[in-house]
């Protein structure tokens, strides 16, 4: 096993608080791709206090901290990572409550908490909302931070809050006109969300439960959801020439990378916009193989592609 570096020791940051810690703790079974290294330490906190108190010591001490949620988005280097890696997966991170007002309800869901088991939650209680992000593997903190979505919507389209614990420990609560919501993108401070209140809307259940069959059947009929992945790899670019925003699936398969492989990795056939992983597979070969994509790509189009999945490596910010 390795050994911890001396501020992650159990009486620097952790003897005294209330989580559960696990030194040298391999990443690649929380991650959607099943592969990469360790993290020097995998902390899960239990209340937010912990969470809060662990950020500050962390920050004192100048320890490197980065949180996992589902692990759906995530590419894990071989050598691991540094630092505390945060997973929120206590009962206090994974709420949902339901408030009804008329016709809309406000529901506060944990930063922690599985996006589909929200989705399908929702759904059956006949709330509209989340629907269009069936699919969208994430936790709610993950997803509103990168305001997750697609075809069909966004999640910035129904948050009324977000709570974050800032790196300093300091617990916020920000508005949704403090927010701003772009593509894939949203402009919240630095910090770890804990909860957010969504505004959904009451519909009638079976014609929302059929909705979202929909768009789960579409969605499986055009992405490999089967494969081992980390959802899109790169974000829709927007076109020089056109000013659009185009698929930047499209622009793969137009470029004839479809198939390409690096060691156990490969573009997707099914949808150029996914790099697909086999027994074997390490993370430097999914690496190596989105760089090669987005060099040939732009090479062959004139489109540069901007990564969506995060990739985490050792020594690196």
């Amino acid at each position: 096993m390795t050994m911890a570096t001396p501020p992650l020791a159990s009486t620097t940051l952790f003897a005294d608080l209330d989580v559960a810690v696990e030194l040298d703790a391999p990443l690649g079974r929380h991650t959607w791709y099943g592969i990469g290294g360790s993290a020097d330490a995998l902390v899960r906190p239990q209340t937010v206090q912990a969470l809060a108190t662990l950020l500050r010591r962390c920050a004192r001490n100048g320890v490197r901290v980065r949180v996992l949620g589902s692990g759906a988005n995530l590419l894990v280097g071989d050598d691991g990572v540094e630092g505390v890696v945060i997973l929120l997966d206590a009962p206090c991170f994974k709420e949902l409550q339901l408030n009804a007002e008329g016709p809309v309800t406000a529901a506060r869901v944990g930063g922690g908490r599985d996006l589909a088991k929200t989705i399908h939650e929702t759904v059956a209680a006949g709330l509209a909302g989340l629907e269009p992000l069936i699919g969208i593997p994430a936790s709610i903190g993950g997803a509103i931070r990168m305001n997750a979505g697609g075809k069909y919507g966004a999640i910035g389209d129904v948050v009324q809050s977000v709570t974050i614990v800032g790196f300093d420990g300091e617990e916020r609560t920000y508005a949704r006109d403090q927010v701003r919501f772009e593509y894939r993108h949203t402009d919240l401070p630095a910090g770890i969300i804990t909860s957010a209140v969504l505004s959904l809307r009451a519909s009638e259940p079976l014609g929302l439960r059929e909705r979202a069959k929909e768009i789960s059947k579409y969605k499986a009929s055009v992405q490999p959801l089967a494969e081992h992945s980390a959802g899109c790899m790169y974000k829709n670019p927007v076109h020089p020439a056109t000013g659009q925003r185009v698929s930047a699936g499209k622009l793969i398969d137009d470029a004839g990378l479809k198939g390409t492989r690096v060691g156990g990795a490969l573009v997707s056939p099914q949808h150029g916009n996914f790099i697909v992983v086999e027994p074997g597979a390490r993370a430097s070969d999914v690496a190596e193989l989105a760089a090669l994509v987005a060099d040939e790509t732009f090479r062959r189009t004139g489109v540069r592609l901007e990564r969506e999945v995060v990739f985490w490596r050792r020594g690196e910010a």
